[in-house]
């Protein structure tokens, strides 16, 4: 355990971790240690990853080491393999229910996802869960050098209670937040009905205080100026008023 803070703390000293401070990283380091004598798995976790984890519970060491023993007991179950095939969630991407394309001002990969093209009637639980997982590998695959985050537009147009789906929505919220934390930048929610927030309320509490400053409602009146704001225009859809063409292919298909 020694060994392996040492090792971590000899690069930062030779200045490997140039982003953030030296305190923080000889935190991961620690982290670190204090992780791998529990589960060996841990060597195979970059230090950027811990960091998350760490930054994610606030920078306790303990609760950020709890929350990665859950991930590293997680990640052989979810992605057996090692990564979700397109052959596993063949029936989510049928649906073009989200779509993986371009990036905002900030250089974060952009998800589009289309609430209204979500039923509960129409969907295995087991596979809309590997279907989130298959979505944020997608995504975390196109973040350029120096982004840890992604955003993402959420379009409930069209929604209404045959779409509502609290287990969905709680479980893909449990992946997100669990074993891909600090990857979230922003949600912008448009075209909101009124009927969702009922849905919302039930969801709310369940969304951790960091995460919750995220989620961004946006009403018609301002969609326009918010989302020219934080897109640029070569990178905005068209159904935006942008010059982004959406591709109707599969996420990791179109992911330029």
């Amino acid at each position: 355990m020694a060994a392996a803070a040492m090792d971590c703390q000899q690069a930062v000293t030779n200045g490997v971790h140039k982003d953030g401070d030296a305190a923080e990283w000889k935190q991961v380091a620690e982290l670190r240690a204090v992780t791998e004598a529990q589960d060996p798995a841990c060597k195979d976790e970059d230090d950027h990853m811990l960091r998350r984890f760490l930054r994610a519970r606030d920078h306790n060491i303990g609760k950020a080491s709890a929350m990665l023993l859950k991930y590293l007991k997680w990640k052989p179950t979810a992605k057996p393999g090692g990564s979700i095939s397109e052959e596993e969630v063949a029936h989510e991407l049928s649906q073009g229910k989200l779509c993986l394309q371009g990036h905002d001002r900030q250089g974060r990969p952009m998800i589009y996802g289309f609430g209204a093209r979500h039923h509960p009637s129409n969907r295995d639980m087991d596979e809309f869960k590997r279907f989130v997982v298959y979505v944020l590998d997608a995504t975390v695959a196109r973040l350029p050098p120096g982004q840890e985050k992604f955003a993402a537009v959420a379009d409930l147009k069209g929604w209404g209670y045959s779409n509502c789906d609290i287990r969905a929505y709680l479980a893909a919220l449990e992946i997100m937040q669990n074993y891909y934390p600090e990857r979230l930048g922003r949600v912008f929610l448009v075209h909101v009905p009124y009927v969702f927030m009922a849905a919302w309320k039930i969801v709310y509490p369940f969304i951790d205080d960091n995460t919750k400053k995220k989620f961004v409602f946006v009403s018609d009146k301002e969609l326009d100026w918010t989302l020219r704001e934080a897109i640029d225009d070569a990178q905005l859809p068209e159904m935006y008023g942008g010059k982004l063409k959406l591709a109707s292919s599969p996420p990791a298909a179109a992911n330029k």
